[in-house]
């Protein structure tokens, strides 16, 4: 389970780190979603999930923690009430449009009235690719219907909020897995149940090997409280890594011209400068002092790498973040599809600046989520920030993990 990336998260499902832009085909608009049938149960949609607080260290066990993976997908709800089945999302937008296999699959596989948290992940092969899962949010019902047959989705289970006429909201997390592991007597099919150990041993096991699988850490649950909606009552621990990388230009922030977002990037094996991600946490007084800070490096953007995309996204945009407009370059992404309207305009910066960011994963090529600035590395030379430096995990087999 991960902090949501979804429509509405804060990386956004966008196919290259944080705001910049669309790997896939992309939309001008989403379109306004209808009213979708609200199943009649003891409890309704929509429902905002439990959340996680991050902590550096695992949780020691204590006598009451349960452990579970950390799935890296969309966090979803599923109501069904017999043939009425809603799926809900983190933010409450409905889901329910965009995986109709997952409908499917849920009048097929779970009780007739039943509430199930859990997450929506895209499996290819071993891994899971959450690039491929963002690619399944489109606003096209023809588009929809043909991604949910060639890219089919799965549902990992987690927690069980209400089964039949029954409230389990209340329940302690103990009792509710246990129902839950009720529903679940083999395995298969499109809705899985996630593994939980109560081993903190297990646990750092699970921390080190399963990411492979393109997992994202742990999830610590007390097991004796309650199911508390929009409430950060569990932890999560995420690996955290370093990288040297060259800052290549940055986005204004949306309140004025300050730094909103420094663009980076690392030097491929052929030369090339790639787009891997942006760093955007700071203190609104630090977002001035780094326009002053970088305002020396300001550079022409058609001397800049990246200046013959850049151009001919401004001519046309809706470019992607990397394919043949761009030579097989990663470069900052153009239109979103989350946010068709958002400024994507970057001030190009001479590549000669280097500093160090915390980073949890990869996807592919880039950063998943929004890097962390460390510090300057006046140290590096910007050549020097290559790919080679990134840690990859050992590859895991999915399979393995799913418990049922």
């Amino acid at each position: 389970m991960t902090e949501p990336t979804e429509p509405t998260g804060s990386a956004g499902p966008t196919g290259s780190t944080g705001p910049t832009g669309s790997t896939g085909p992309t939309v001008t608009a989403v379109p306004v979603e209808e009213p979708e049938p609200v199943p009649s149960l003891p409890v309704r949609p929509p429902v905002p999930p439990m959340l996680a607080k991050p902590v550096k260290a695992m949780p020691k066990q204590d006598g009451t923690l349960f452990y579970e993976p950390k799935w890296d997908g969309f966090r979803c709800i599923i109501f069904r009430d017999g043939d009425e089945v809603y799926l809900g999302s983190r933010k409450e937008r409905p889901f329910t449009r965009y995986f109709p296999e997952l409908v499917e699959a849920a009048r097929a596989e779970l009780p007739d009235r039943c509430v199930v948290d859990g997450e929506i992940v895209l499996p290819m092969g071993s891994q899971l690719d959450f690039d491929a899962l963002q690619q399944r949010i489109h606003p096209a019902t023809s588009r929809v219907t043909m991604l949910s047959e060639r890219t089919p989705a799965q549902f990992v289970a987690f927690d069980l909020l209400a089964l039949d006429d029954e409230s389990l909201m209340e329940a302690p997390f103990s009792e509710r897995r246990t129902r839950l592991e009720g529903l679940f007597p083999a395995k298969g099919g499109s809705i899985r149940l996630t593994p939980v150990t109560t081993s903190e041993e297990q646990a750092h096991e699970w921390f080190e090997t399963f990411e492979g699988a393109g997992l994202d850490g742990i999830i610590v649950k007390p097991g004796d409280q309650p199911y508390i909606p929009d409430k950060r009552t569990m932890f999560k621990v995420k690996h955290e890594r370093t990288a040297d990388v060259v800052i290549c230009g940055y986005r204004e922030h949306k309140s004025g011209p300050i730094v909103g977002s420094l663009l980076l990037g690392l030097y491929a094996a052929d030369g090339r400068l790639h787009h891997v991600g942006v760093a955007a946490s700071f203190p609104m007084a630090r977002r001035a002092e780094l326009v002053e800070e970088l305002r020396p490096y300001i550079a022409d953007l058609s001397e800049h790498p990246w200046g013959h995309w850049a151009e001919q996204a401004a001519a046309n945009a809706g470019q992607p973040a990397a394919g043949p407009a761009t030579g097989g370059q990663r470069v900052p992404g153009a239109v979103s599809r989350w946010n068709a309207k958002k400024d994507l305009f970057f001030i190009p910066l001479r590549p000669e600046l280097v500093i160090e960011v915390a980073y949890d994963q990869m996807e592919g090529d880039r950063f998943r989520h929004t890097a962390q600035w460390r510090r300057w590395r006046p140290d590096r030379t910007p050549d020097s920030c290559t790919y080679e430096q990134l840690e990859r995990p050992v590859s895991y087999n999915l399979d393995d993990i799913l418990a049922r």
